[in-house]
């Protein structure tokens, strides 16, 4: 059921949460906008609620070139919250606005790393933007991949020199948006989807060691020719994904995680002595894709697992463009999103970015059509199970 006011709806969603906070940041002209706020190791300082469920929302952020961003984070069944999102804008990148979002692991000690360092490696390895503007995309991914090998170097460097939460990792998704061209910077199994005049274009692959797809077959092969192995879909039946941030046990201590797995009883010293090492099993070099935005193109949604694993991207997009449709307001869509997928019962975090282009006119878009004939479909096939299912229990009852 719509709601008349946008105002309203945003009233309601907010209620849902008796204590949330985020942080805007203005600094050498820099606007970042940070869901959820910092926090330190562990979740402290993260959104709280009364139901153990958590959405900080911030006000909708208008860049210069007209795109106008929403954030959200959901904290849900889970004990701890370790995802975040990030925006910046700044004159650091020469025109283009930047976001990201992280997907925590084993604490949050790395997220919190990442939410800054990786930006200034970004702008560090971009020249400030510079290479961006020039769209060369092999000197683009070069500098990325770059800027995300040196921020994983020195936060394995952090982690093991101040003793924090030696297991942490992270994934991260970056965002770099200008006038006319996206840069996407992948590394984990968050999502990326673009709206092309109401038409889905999934622009990344989630990298996790299980699955018959292309992309997790590679994964799998190059874990399995560094010397590891999987277990039920998981990296020595840990992790299950195979890109992140942090993880030292995967990279730099492969060693100490196997005497740990013979203390504990995971497997044997034989079959331990067995194995042999050629690389990281888990790695952060991310997937760099330059994409085209055209008058065509309505909005990029940026989000963790949470919410992909619980709706698919076509249903996605199709809820966001009929938020936007009725109240032109991307703050608002995004929390209704994230609403969504707490009605869905997601068992994880969820993070979500949205950047509103400015190419559409929402007010004025044609109501799009609902496929009656589909929808009746369904209903019949519900109505058909529930009147058997009523049926075998006459029969079964005494």
């Amino acid at each position: 059921m719509a709601l008349s006011s946008p105002h309203l709806q945003k009233y309601l969603l907010n209620r849902l949460c008796c204590n949330y906070g985020y942080k805007v940041t203005a600094k050498k002209n820099i606007v970042q906008k940070a869901v959820g706020g910092g926090g330190s190791g562990g979740g402290e300082g993260r959104g709280r609620c009364c139901s153990a469920i958590a959405i900080d929302a911030p006000a909708p952020l208008t860049s210069v070139s007209g795109i106008r961003w929403g954030s959200t984070l959901i904290q849900g069944p889970r004990e701890e919250m370790e995802d975040d999102a990030v925006i910046v804008q700044s004159d650091d990148l020469d025109g283009f606005t930047y976001a990201a979002v992280f997907d925590g692991h084993a604490g949050f000690s790395s997220v919190k790393f990442l939410r800054e360092e990786l930006y200034k490696e970004c702008v560090t390895a971009l020249q400030g933007g510079l290479l961006l503007n020039r769209k060369d995309l092999n000197a683009i991914r070069k500098a990325l991949e770059e800027a995300f090998e040196n921020a994983d170097r020195k936060l394995l460097n952090w982690l093991e020199s101040s003793g924090k939460e030696d297991e942490s990792g992270s994934t991260a998704t970056a965002l770099f948006v200008g006038n006319d061209t996206l840069i996407i910077a992948h590394v984990g199994d968050s999502s990326v989807v673009l709206s092309r005049s109401g038409k889905t274009e999934v622009l990344t692959n989630s990298h996790r060691p299980y699955g018959s797809n292309k992309v997790s077959l590679q994964e799998i092969r190059r874990i399995n020719e560094a010397g590891g192995w999987i277990v039920n879909g998981r990296i020595c039946g840990d992790i299950s994904v195979s890109r992140a941030f942090g993880d030292m046990r995967f990279k730099t201590k492969k060693n100490d995680m196997l005497e740990k797995g013979v203390e504990e009883g995971r497997w044997s010293e034989k079959f331990v002595s067995r194995i042999q090492f050629r690389g990281d099993l888990v790695t952060a070099s991310p997937d760099v894709l330059q994409v085209t935005i055209g008058s065509d193109a309505e909005f990029v949604l940026l989000a963790s697992d949470g919410l992909w694993d619980y709706m698919k991207s076509a249903e996605i997009v199709d809820f966001v463009r009929n938020q936007l449709r009725e109240h032109g307001d991307v703050q608002i869509a995004c929390e209704a999103l994230a609403r969504t997928a707490l009605d869905r019962r997601t068992q994880d975090n969820v993070s979500i970015v949205i950047a509103d282009l400015g190419r559409t006119d929402w007010r004025n878009l044609p109501v799009q059509k609902q496929n009656v004939v589909f929808e009746l479909g369904q209903a019949l096939v519900t109505i058909s199970f529930v009147s058997i299912g009523i049926w075998l229990s006459t029969m079964i009852s005494p």
